[in-house]
């Protein structure tokens, strides 16, 4: 169960194929039946979401199309339609998560933060960001961060109404919500209109302590799915904080984020796969840096594979406990100085 969207759909394509200049899957197979522009010529000439089944399986879902297609059409809510078709039961097809309906809502705070899985299941690094967060604002831990449904709408399974009630339920009086979960961020914008809903890394990255230790030498990786659904927003931001920084990010020219792929559905299932290897080095090569800074959390194994440079997470930039993580700016002014 996901939202929908009233953006145009794949009958708008015109074939401009301005999407795989973007798409990471078309960069590691050269094959535009894998493509947006595949799936939409596809589907616009009477192919279901069988014929399409490989395609729509091999979208990590970054959201890189959605800001370059001229028609606006909604490339990401697209795939998930498609799998959720797949994934009824009587299509022949890999069985999805179950989705838990046990717990109890927790009591409403102000400000929210929603980890994702990786995030969550680190108690170190987790206690940090809230440190964090806490210096600028009082924020606290949901008592349900949602893991299951962010991976239930990836996969296209259906959420329970109770358990998408009991997810809900608990953020409804809050003023804002920080996001580890990218997949969760469009949702949770259509589902709480009310709350502001920010990513982790925009949040950390304002942080004074974080935003100040970032500094020429630093490759800044942006998680792209809630960069990509905000990006009217964010580019801005993130733009202005490349340039009173002085950081290298892993944009291109038409400030689209080059995904690193560890975090999308397909990697997951297939472990740590040769193309998502393939898709980091791509999105460092060529880059001057002494040290990456990711803000999603499954980045951190991905790049240490394939760089010897320094690689941490963004909460340990101001952390004094880790080795290289705390060291001075590079002397640019701060954000919005």
């Amino acid at each position: 169960m996901h939202p929908a969207s009233s953006r145009p759909d794949h009958t708008a394509c015109s074939g401009c194929s301005l999407c795989l200049l973007v798409c990471p899957v078309w960069r590691q197979t050269h094959d535009i039946r894998l493509t947006p522009h595949g799936r939409a010529k596809a589907l616009q000439h009477g192919a279901t979401a069988v014929d399409v089944a490989a395609s729509i399986d091999a979208c990590t879902l970054c959201g890189a199309c959605d800001p370059v297609c001229p028609e606006n059409i909604d490339l990401v809510a697209m795939v998930l339609d498609l799998r959720a078709d797949l994934a009824r039961p009587d299509r022949e097809r890999t069985k999805p998560p179950e989705i838990s309906i046990d717990g109890e809502a927790a009591s409403v705070a102000s400000v929210q933060v929603l980890p994702d899985q990786a995030l969550g299941e680190d108690a170190a690094r987790l206690a940090r960001v809230m440190e964090l967060l806490h210096a600028v604002e009082d924020a606290c831990v949901a008592a349900d961060s949602g893991s299951d449904i962010a991976l239930a709408l990836a996969v296209g399974a259906e959420i329970p109404r109770e358990r998408l009630d009991r997810f809900i339920a608990p953020l409804q009086g809050a003023r804002r919500l920080i996001v580890g979960e990218g997949m969760l961020f469009r949702p949770l914008r259509a589902w709480l209109p009310g709350a502001h809903v920010t990513s982790l890394g925009e949040a950390l990255s304002s942080v004074p302590e974080v935003r100040d230790r970032l500094g020429v030498d630093d490759l800044y990786v942006i998680e792209p799915r809630a960069y990509h659904a905000d990006y009217e927003r964010l580019v801005k931001y993130y733009d202005a904080l490349r340039v009173a920084r002085g950081c290298g990010m892993n944009l291109d020219l038409q400030r689209i984020a080059i995904p690193a792929t560890a975090a999308g559905f397909p990697a997951r299932a297939a472990g740590d796969a040769a193309g998502n290897l393939d898709q980091a080095r791509w999105v460092i090569e060529g880059r001057n840096f002494t040290r990456i800074i990711v803000e999603d959390l499954n980045d951190l194994g991905l790049f240490k594979r394939v760089s010897d440079k320094t690689i941490v997470h963004l909460c340990e930039l101001a952390s004094p406990s880790r080795d290289g993580s705390a060291r001075p700016g590079s002397g640019a002014p701060a954000l919005g100085a």
